[in-house]
């Protein structure tokens, strides 16, 4: 393992305080992420114990219009791969508050959704998705085979890079799927994050961040061959990933194993792309700091839109506190009242967005920045402006 990036001691990025008299306790964690030469696997070792990360969690699905647009359309593709048919079972690991699930619900199939955050799987269910709150491996794979018998489908929606054993969670996946089945992957893709800069999706919960090279190692080694790959532009471009028994499939589709000859021709399994990375992300801390830090001087009042994982991975690195921005704003009411980890901003409704009027506002969820434009139209046109802070800091027209 070569290690290239360094983003320094920081908090879990979900793990967002009460209330001030916690600041002073607030544990923080080595965040170093390292290249594996071998197979092109990005990831970190510094593993942190699952049970603390997703038990109780603060992300929800449903809050977002672009990712519900995006279920509907991801729903209908796997239908119309499979040709699922009401017999057929769709089981979704990590399945949220089962916002995907209820858009395979109009097509007849049945559904299950393993989710093993308590507080979410109780919204699922109240929203009438069957879920077994469990973390998914090898064994809940049999138990829940069992119980309900063979998927057509598995899907596991980021949720890979959350996974310290990668080939348990793929072995798991392949024993649940009948002969024929497909489990369907997506992943933020490691190309994007090189191209765009994408440093702040470092986190945590994320342990790996995959390439088609190393995804196609991984799948290899629990015998699932990838008949298919899609490069989806949610959440900043991602691979969408379908892969099969091998004794079903054969091997690795022709169109897979040229796009991993692609990425060799780009530099994506070269150790070189991602040292190059870590100089561009000190470079975007700079430069953002400087277009802060001149706005304030000029007396102008600057707020964040969103308290996504990713922006506090960018608020810690880049030590951009209440000093810069007075308040973020998040329509998920799981954050909204607290405070960010690590650099303490407060999170307020999005209505505090007009009611206060700054003069800028980071968007740090800027994997919805189009999305948020369009809502906060008001906002815009009462002369607020917005910050794009990802690939290179940018004040939009």
């Amino acid at each position: 393992m070569r290690k290239f990036l360094s983003l320094g001691p920081t908090p879990l990025a979900n793990s967002f305080l009460k209330q001030p008299s916690e600041f002073a306790s607030e544990p923080s964690f080595p965040l170093d992420v390292y290249f594996c030469p071998g197979c092109s696997l990005v990831q970190l070792l510094d593993v942190i114990d699952p049970q603390v990360l997703f038990r109780h969690y603060v992300y929800v699905t449903g809050t977002s219009t672009t990712i519900a647009e995006h279920n509907v359309r991801y729903a209908q593709t796997v239908v119309d791969v499979l040709r699922l048919q009401a017999s057929d079972l769709v089981v979704e690991i990590a399945s949220n508050d089962g916002s995907l699930l209820k858009c395979f619900q109009p097509h007849g199939v049945r559904t299950l959704g393993i989710e093993p955050a308590t507080n979410i799987a109780q919204v699922a269910r109240a929203a009438g998705v069957e879920t077994v709150n469990e973390f998914f491996d090898r064994n809940t794979a049999h138990t829940v085979r069992d119980a309900y018998g063979s998927a057509r489908a598995v899907i596991a929606n980021n949720v890979l890079a959350h996974v310290d054993d990668t080939q348990d969670f793929l072995a798991g996946a392949r024993d649940l799927l009948t002969h024929d089945g497909l489990l369907v992957v997506e992943v933020p893709y490691v190309g994007e994050l090189l191209e765009r800069f994408e440093y702040d999706t470092v986190y945590h919960e994320h342990l790996c961040y995959f390439s088609v090279t190393a995804l196609m190692h991984l799948c290899a080694s629990v015998g699932l061959s990838v008949t298919r790959i899609d490069h989806v532009p949610v959440h900043g471009g991602s691979l969408r990933v379908c892969a099969g028994r091998t004794e079903y499939h054969g091997g690795h589709a022709a169109a897979v194993r040229e796009l991993a000859t692609e990425e060799a021709r780009q530099g994506i399994t070269d150790f070189a792309r991602y040292v190059k990375l870590a100089q561009d992300t000190q470079e975007n801390r700079r430069s953002l700091r400087a277009l802060l830090t001149d706005l304030r001087s000029q007396g102008k009042r600057i707020a964040a839109y969103g308290a996504p994982a990713k922006g506090n991975t960018l608020l810690n690195f880049c030590d951009i506190g209440t000093g810069l921005i007075d308040f973020t704003v998040d329509r998920n009411r799981l954050k909204v009242g607290s405070y960010t980890p690590g650099m303490h901003v407060p999170v307020l409704p999005v209505e505090a967005l007009l009611e206060q009027q700054p003069d800028y506002c980071l968007i740090l969820a800027w994997n919805f920045a189009e999305e948020i434009q369009r809502q906060q139209a008001e906002y815009r046109r009462r002369g607020g402006r917005f910050i794009l802070p990802i690939p290179q800091p940018v004040v939009l027209p």
